[in-house]
């Protein structure tokens, strides 16, 4: 399953690195651009979108452009997320923040080029206008004041509150989640596979989006700078409640663990071969980064 990842995952690699590379006037703007979005990472959006394009039947091939955008949306908000009026983070992946490096309102200009980029792949790819169009709405509303945007403002609203369970659980649907439902959707799409696939399949990944941010929680607390490519700890210091500032570690991981069964269940009957997409979401549930 490893070596299914690695293909998945340098198929996206390799078709980023091709993006930004003219050499105009705003060479600074597509630096910037660049140097978040090959800044690496786990890549766990763009390969759901092509192993999710595989199980439907279509060839990873076929939802490139798809995952590409997913991780162009990805990395924009990240940038915005890092801000000064924002988290203030200044490590992400192992490096500094791209306000750190390019000054804030390039950092600004970065983010805003790149969600307009996302848009423009999907419209660009070798596929059928109605795949396209499609894919581009469940994008949009994945990226909007109904989806990240959403939980960006429900996130930074509640910071030094003490929110109840159903208000940080609603945050991060819609912050993390909705993104990484969004890019099981489309792979879906691009393969053209039943309503009833593209349902299990946005099932698959809100549960698994949620353990996600449950782990991340819990990342927050227990992980290690050197490890995670990003400062700990952050949570706390914003005062931002929690998963585990609410329920504690030990629910935590009992809920990482639930979700992660719920979203290997939503697979069955849907697709003929769920053992790479099991796999991940064990995967993740186990992760220290």
């Amino acid at each position: 399953m490893q070596k299914a990842y690695e293909r998945y995952k340098n198929l996206v690699e390799a078709r980023l690195r091709k993006f930004f590379l003219e050499g105009l006037p705003q060479k600074r703007l597509l630096e910037a651009m660049r140097y978040s979005l090959l800044a690496g990472g786990k890549r766990i959006r763009p390969v759901l979108t092509l192993a999710f394009c595989e199980a439907s039947g279509g060839r990873a091939e076929d939802a490139l452009e798809f995952a590409c955008a997913v991780e162009m949306l990805h990395t924009y908000s990240l940038i915005h997320d890092d801000l000064p009026c924002m988290d203030d983070d200044e490590l992400r992946r192992g490096r500094p923040t791209n306000h750190v490096v390019f000054g804030e309102y390039t950092a600004v200009i970065a983010g805003d080029a790149l969600q307009a980029a996302a848009f423009e792949t999907v419209l660009n790819a070798p596929l059928n206008s109605e795949k396209k169009a499609e894919a581009a709405l469940v994008l949009a509303k994945a990226a909007g004041a109904y989806g990240m945007c959403a939980g960006q403002q429900l996130d930074m609203e509640g910071e030094g509150k003490r929110l109840s369970l159903g208000e940080i659980e609603q945050t991060h649907r819609l912050k993390t989640a909705a993104l990484i439902k969004a890019a099981a959707g489309i792979g879906c799409i691009a393969a053209g596979a039943s309503n009833a696939q593209i349902r299990a399949a946005e099932e698959y990944a809100s549960a698994l989006g949620l353990a996600f941010q449950i782990r991340d929680d819990l990342l927050d607390v227990t992980g290690s700078a050197e490890l995670l490519g990003k400062n700990v700890g952050s949570d706390a210091e914003s005062g931002k409640s929690t998963f585990v500032s609410l329920l504690g570690a030990d629910r935590c991981r009992e809920l990482v663990y639930e979700n992660t069964e719920k979203a290997k269940a939503a697979l069955k009957g849907a697709f003929s071969e769920t053992g790479f997409l099991e796999w991940l979401a064990e995967l993740l549930a186990g992760r220290e980064k």
